[in-house]
């Protein structure tokens, strides 16, 4: 089969929604999402989105906090114009349906988390991301313009090299014409031919054993703009949350929102002493990067899984009111957190790195945008300032929206791109190939490229992933294409990124931190 498009999306999150309501009205929309539409990274954002509403809060301080805790790594002219923008792109979630707390006067309820000097987050309860992904899907349904594929998944974006031409990293003409996409119920791979390309596939969390991503976040895009020959930058930035829910048996781990330390909940050891003074003037608002490797040297030295979060001084109807989904799911195994304190650990959970991008979003390859988790845009730096992830995305949603209509209005569709040829492959019939090895990735990278590491342990890691990627690709060449066996070939492509990027950065800078660097 083959469908043509003016504008492709390849993910359902608040990146790849908004950028097809800002598009749709010049053009086909096809958004491609590999599982239900609101089975996203933004779904599972609690906290909330970062932006300049009311005073004494301001566009300099919101850029100065995101500088400061990205270890000024970032592009500040990046960082000035995002923040610049946030309060237009969040009134236009507004315009589209989404509901923030208020307070009684009617103003917008701001919250304050980790690494903010003001209150600056709005948010709905503690299932913000929930609540905007509920109605940008209602939106783009209404849309007469947006067709969306659930449960399909996108195997590798169509350049030049399916025209039988080389394409080298170093080439600067190379150039997307859309993707090729297996629908995993029946086997069919589908060529979409569009004029313009968005990636915004989310993050990579699952490369980890533990992480708070949604079971999809296994680096589809950065490993397909990869494999492309597009660039990457940054991957070496992965932020650890400092407190997930330490539930073993549960993936993805359940995210205990930093929200709940902005509204006064206190970070404790085993025996039930706060600890996080001892790391950081701020305490248990620390940036994300601090308590993690604070949470992380305090288990470490005491033997545990975990760490407390003490929220039991909080106002009780504060609880049930800001926080109501956080006190079920504790509920559900035990716990009473108005009562108990709750054990947390800390998880895999945003990556900062990844396609790299300008201000409109454009990657290294024409026709070709990225926006969200998945990109490197200058934002972040080397660590992500809380809240700000949900606000980038729709500002360079917006921003490529711009460019990609002027291209589609420009482009021809290339229509001699060969449809997917499947000749000489066959069933794996062996699942404990794929199932095994996505096993040993996930421990290579937990112990070797986590929250603290050394050069020793990088080395270590490379060499086991270059093993991994081997055998995945030699399975992969003679096998019909499914989703565990991409999933996995993603997995290992984007680990061997991190950590290789992770081994050219020669210093502890933010979330990248080295232990014993000259001594290995």
């Amino acid at each position: 089969m083959r469908k043509e498009v003016d504008f492709l999306v390849l993910g359902s999150g608040i990146a790849g929604l908004s950028f097809a309501l800002k598009v749709a009205a010049h053009g086909k929309v096809l958004v491609v999402t590999k599982n239900k539409a609101n089975d996203t990274a933004t779904w599972y954002a609690q906290g909330g989105i970062a932006a300049v509403m009311y005073n004494p809060d301001s566009h300099e301080k919101h850029i100065q906090d995101t500088l400061n805790a990205g270890s000024y790594l970032n592009d500040e002219k990046i960082v000035r114009m995002t923040i610049t923008e946030s309060t237009e792109r969040v009134k236009e979630l507004i315009e589209w349906g989404t509901h923030f707390d208020t307070e009684s006067s009617g103003k917008y309820a701001l919250a304050k988390e980790g690494g903010h000097s003001e209150k600056r987050v709005l948010h709905f309860q503690d299932k913000t991301g929930a609540e905007i992904q509920r109605a940008l899907i209602e939106k783009v349904r209404q849309h007469p313009n947006i067709e969306m594929l659930e449960n399909h998944f996108s195997i590798d974006l169509i350049t030049q090299h399916h025209l039988g031409r080389i394409v080298r990293r170093s080439h600067t003409d190379i150039q997307c014409f859309g993707a090729y996409i297996l629908n995993p119920e029946n086997g069919e791979i589908i060529t979409v031919l569009a004029k313009t390309t968005l990636i915004a596939t989310g993050g990579a969390g699952n490369v980890y054993q533990t992480t708070t991503n949604p079971k999809i976040a296994t680096g589809d895009g950065i490993a397909m703009l990869y494999r492309a020959k597009g660039v990457v930058d940054n991957l070496e930035f992965i932020q650890f949350h400092p407190t997930s829910l330490y539930n073993p048996k549960e993936k993805p781990s359940f995210l205990i929102t930093e929200a709940l330390r902005g509204a006064g909940a206190e970070l404790k050891d085993l025996n039930g002493k706060a600890f996080m003074h001892r790391y950081d003037k701020r305490k248990s608002l620390a940036p994300r990067d601090i308590v993690a490797r604070a949470i992380d040297n305090e288990m470490k030295i005491s033997g545990s899984d975990h760490v407390y979060l003490d929220a039991r001084h909080i106002n009780e109807s504060e609880i049930m009111h800001h926080f109501p989904t956080i006190y079920a799911k504790c509920l559900s195994i035990g716990i009473n957190i108005t009562k108990d304190m709750i054990p947390v650990v800390p998880a895999a959970h945003y990556i900062c790195g990844g396609i790299k991008t300008n201000e409109h979003g454009a990657t290294s390859i024409k026709n070709l945008f990225a926006s969200g988790e998945v990109t490197s845009t200058g934002l972040h730096g080397a660590n992500r300032l809380a809240s700000n992830s949900l606000l980038e995305s729709i500002v360079f949603s917006h921003n490529a929206s711009l460019k990609a209509i002027e291209l589609a209005q420009q482009t021809v569709l290339q229509s001699d791109i060969p449809d997917w040829n499947a000749e000489g492959t066959v069933m794996n019939e062996e699942m404990i190939l794929i199932t095994q090895s996505r096993k040993e990735l996930q421990s290579v990278m937990s112990n070797y490229v986590g929250i603290v590491r050394s050069e020793l342990r990088l080395k270590r890691a490379l060499d086991r992933l270059e093993i991994l990627n081997r055998e995945t690709e030699e399975l992969y060449e003679k096998s019909v294409v499914t989703v565990p066996i991409c999933e996995l070939r993603n997995m290992i492509n984007v680990a061997y990124l991190i950590t290789k990027f992770a081994l050219q950065r020669k210093e502890s800078i933010g979330l990248h931190y080295l232990v014993n660097y000259n001594k290995q």
